[in-house]
């Protein structure tokens, strides 16, 4: 049997079993090299993080807790010297993506082969309003010639743009311009973090009023000619279920899910801290996962999240919409699709 067949059965093993997450996000490392005016974590940078060993052992204990996702981020988690021997053992377990500003990818192709998505920030196609988002001169050049590259060298790469009031009225031209070039796109959603703990595990959104879509009425039609694409678009990597959630929110100021953080996923921090989603103090240790997660500690914690409606991360709304293997699998329908599950 072939690694990726391997990798595709234990996979679906993990997949059929109930109780246990599916989805993590691991921010590896706090070091960026951007400094994007809707983003904290380049203001709060630490050289502090996991060794290489300790990042496989929790590796290992993800795969052993039904771990299917996996996302390494950070920061940028291409800043790591040793990003390539950790993408390379995550993607024997999990089917991986690996988020980067595109500031570094082009000069990774080697490293991102190893993934099964490479994922680029470029939020508009108008260079200078790109630029001043991430606040670097040169950055939409950097994340258009990534995305050249990546592709031209067979990595699966795709593209996510944050919809916020900044780019709303170009969000169907910037889809369809990378869709029509056979590149993926998932969208992320302008959210900041509204402090629900001051001891909050990892420090992300960052408020700002240029961003916070004020537009509603644009965002419903927004979500409604994009649940029309996604019909005949399959590179679209939303489904109409999430879309529809999202126009309820802006339409109805209506959230129809319950937050599943520490029920379907889990967030860990560069320190190999746990927590049910980065605005909440964390749990407890990686490490410690497999005997807490069926505690009475962490029932309560999944019980407060529960109750949670501070924020609007796309991720994890996708996670809390799609609870169990079942909605798990749908929802991977979408996303897998793309990916080089079985071909590596």
């Amino acid at each position: 049997m072939t690694t990726g067949l391997k990798k595709a059965a234990s996979i679906a093993r993990r997949a059929l079993t109930p109780g246990k997450p599916h989805h993590a996000q691991w921010l590896i490392t706090r070091k960026c090299n951007y400094k994007c005016v809707g983003c904290n974590v380049w203001k709060e940078q630490d050289e502090k993080e996991l060794s290489t060993d300790e990042i496989k052992k929790g590796l290992d204990v993800l795969e052993k807790m039904g771990i299917i996702e996996l996302v390494i981020s950070g920061g940028n988690p291409l800043l790591r010297k040793d990003i390539g021997e950790i993408i390379e053992y995550a993607s024997e377990r999990f089917v991986t993506t690996v988020y980067d500003n595109g500031s570094m990818a082009a000069k990774k192709v080697d490293v991102l082969k190893k993934a099964d998505f490479a994922a680029i920030s470029i939020d508009s196609l108008d260079e200078k309003k790109n630029d001043s988002i991430k606040d670097v001169q040169g950055a939409w050049k950097n994340a258009m010639n990534a995305v050249d590259i990546l592709q031209k060298e067979g990595v699966k790469v795709s593209v996510t743009p944050t919809i916020s009031q900044k780019n709303l009225y170009e969000i169907v031209d910037i889809t369809n311009y990378f869709t029509n070039r056979g590149i993926p796109v998932w969208f992320c959603l302008y959210s900041y973090d509204n402090c629900v703990d001051s001891d909050q595990l990892f420090r992300i959104g960052k408020a700002n009023d240029e961003f916070i879509i004020t537009d509603k009425k644009a965002m419903v039609n927004l979500c409604n000619q994009l649940i029309e694409m996604e019909k005949k678009n399959k590179k679209i990597l939303m489904t109409k279920k999430l879309f529809e959630v999202i126009r309820s929110l802006f339409e109805e100021e209506k959230r129809t899910w319950k937050c599943q953080a520490l029920n379907y996923f889990l967030v860990i921090d560069h320190l190999g801290r746990i927590s049910g989603c980065h605005n909440q103090n964390f749990v407890g240790s990686i490490f410690d996962l497999p005997t807490k997660w069926k505690s009475e500690e962490f029932k309560k914690f999944r019980q407060t999240y529960h109750n949670c409606t501070q924020c609007n991360y796309l991720c994890y709304v996708a996670y809390s919409v799609y609870g169990g293997p079942s909605g798990h699998l749908s929802l991977a329908k979408s996303q897998w699709k793309n990916a080089k599950l079985l071909l590596k």
